[in-house]
């Protein structure tokens, strides 16, 4: 059974485009855990810049070189990620089967979620946003279908992971249910 979306008002113009921005922009100065192409195939992100980001927006994706910090740190992840392709594949897939199906960067949004959530913090953290709130916001505007599903507001991660859990996926959840779970507050509490 599918999900009803709840009537949402429409986005302000290039909103899509403002939140990439804001996901490239955090990698590019080397907060969240994305890999320098942000979990993309280079050549999907070389045409994702081109394509949706503004002349300033797309000197900045294209600047950092090999000599800079962040750039380094954006090598480990893209490895980390190669390592946990699978769950990434996974990941990603749950995203797909929920998107909006209204702008191709829906697919692309997909593969970058998929790899904040390989992450160690909070997604909005892994992924560089300043707030959970414009996650929210991300989520809403991709994966309407799956935002809804989350009706009380577990963290994302552990959304996503609950969710694979229940697809049989070869996740496992800790307990029964959450309400009986000892990790309940890790799930539900604030992110700090």
């Amino acid at each position: 059974m599918t999900a009803q979306v709840p009537a949402r008002a429409a986005p302000a113009p290039n909103h899509q485009a403002r939140l990439l921005a804001e996901l490239l922009h955090a990698q590019r100065a080397g907060r969240g855990a994305l890999p320098n192409f942000l979990g993309l195939q280079p050549l999907v992100f070389l045409w994702l810049v081109e394509s949706e980001l503004q002349h300033a927006e797309r000197a900045a994706a294209l600047s950092p070189g090999p000599e800079s910090p962040a750039w380094e740190r954006g090598q480990l992840r893209q490895e980390l990620l190669e390592m946990r392709r699978d769950e990434w594949q996974d990941l990603r897939e749950l995203l797909l089967a929920h998107r909006a199906g209204e702008h191709p960067l829906e697919v692309a949004m997909a593969d970058i979620v998929a790899a904040g959530c390989l992450g160690g913090e909070h997604l909005w953290r892994d992924l560089g946003l300043p707030s959970r709130a414009v996650l929210g916001e991300l989520m809403q505007l991709f994966f309407p279908a799956l935002a809804t599903k989350n009706s009380a507001d577990m963290k994302w991660k552990k959304f996503f992971y609950k969710q694979l859990c229940e697809q049989e996926g070869g996740y496992v959840c800790r307990a029964p249910s959450c309400e009986e779970c000892a990790a309940y507050d890790d799930c539900f509490g604030p992110e700090l």
